[in-house]
């Protein structure tokens, strides 16, 4: 039976336009950072080496690899958590060339660091991407944490930020950190903007 995250995930992919608090364990990440305007080509490319990797350890079976504890799964979404440089914080509009990121995609249990290495070592015999050498893997937990799920253009985001300050205010929470999480649900490239799925996240502590 193939291990699905949409389905056996719930709690973590698939939450409601209104906010929740979760407390998300530890998990595995194939991950790369970046920094500038996400509609740029860089960007592009940093997305297609967390992909390129992802698939790669999805069809190894089908190239001869054997993975210790493989199972057929579904390759999690691509999540990004986001920053801005100082210049950045300062201005008052957002300026995107000033957005510091890490882009990742989740892995299923049996991923390890040794199992990254290997293929990552393969798939750079076949795919002359210089980025592939910017790719790392890493053990995260986020802990609790603040979410939503955002329907509409990524520009129109600060609704649903705002919709879970406003809850916030009604709980023993407050944000963390203001760097947060996104989880894109779907491909941009086949919906309309305003039919775009966007998990938003913020970690949070109890207020002092």
């Amino acid at each position: 039976m193939k291990y699905e995250w949409k389905k056996q995930e719930k709690d973590i992919y698939a939450p409601k336009e209104k906010p929740t608090i979760v407390d998300i364990k530890e998990a595995n990440f194939i991950c790369i950072d970046g920094k500038g305007n996400p509609n740029n080509e860089d960007f592009q490319k940093r997305i297609e080496v967390l992909y390129t990797l992802s698939y790669a350890i999805r069809m190894s079976p089908r190239k001869g690899i054997n993975i210790p504890g493989y199972f057929e799964y579904t390759v999690y979404p691509l999540e990004g958590f986001w920053d801005l440089t100082e210049k950045g914080r300062k201005s008052e509009v957002l300026l995107k060339d000033e957005l510091v990121y890490t882009i990742m995609i989740k892995q299923p249990s049996f991923v390890t660091k040794e199992v990254f290495d290997s293929i990552l070592k393969t798939v750079k015999e076949t795919k002359d991407n210089q980025l592939l050498d910017e790719a790392y893997f890493k053990t995260i937990t986020e802990g609790l944490s603040v979410q939503i799920m955002h329907i509409g253009p990524y520009d129109d985001e600060k609704r649903s930020f705002d919709k879970m300050k406003e809850f916030l205010k009604t709980t023993k929470y407050e944000i963390k950190t203001l760097v947060h999480k996104e989880i894109y649900i779907g491909d941009p490239r086949k919906s309309s903007p305003e039919k775009l799925k966007t998990i938003l996240r913020y970690h949070i502590k109890e207020k002092e």
